[in-house]
């Protein structure tokens, strides 16, 4: 599990600032939903990279589960977590997905100092990010959140 203690997930703006209202109103229990089987499987602590044109690591958020299924049941289970609010918004977003995922978490933590991409890719000596998000060990894991405080 070390080396796979963290998960960069990689989110768009407009999401990580619907999770970040969600959590000023005392929501403590938090889904993002993703098309298809979607990483992590599991992990301990998810780093939220939040995508153009923010391009930082904006905070992190323990993990709970990911849960892969059939659209119309996990909706039913967790869709009161989501972002997405409705379920008519959540059909428009799935289109014609046969399979969801609901990755969820808990406490999420803004980071008072981001971590800009440039600095990021520094640590760990690449020049591209995977767009479906990435695990991190322990120790740089702890780096990181260290680092946003």
């Amino acid at each position: 599990m070390s080396e796979r203690y963290g998960f960069v997930m990689m989110v768009r703006e407009k999401w990580w600032v619907e999770f970040c209202r969600r959590s000023r109103e005392g929501k403590t229990v938090h889904s993002f939903v993703i098309r298809g089987a979607a990483p992590p499987k599991s992990s301990m602590l998810i780093l939220f990279y939040v995508t153009r044109p923010v391009s930082s690591i904006a905070g992190t958020a323990h993990f709970i589960e990911r849960a892969v299924g059939r659209p119309q049941e996990l909706w039913s289970r967790f869709g009161g977590e989501s972002v997405l609010g409705s379920k008519a918004r959540f059909e428009e977003f799935l289109a014609d997905a046969s399979q969801v995922s609901f990755v969820r978490f808990k406490d999420l933590r803004v980071a008072a100092n981001p971590i800009s991409l440039s600095r990021l890719r520094m640590l760990l000596g690449v020049k591209r990010l995977s767009r479906k998000g990435f695990y991190v060990n322990k120790k740089l894991s702890e780096t990181l959140t260290s680092m946003m405080r």
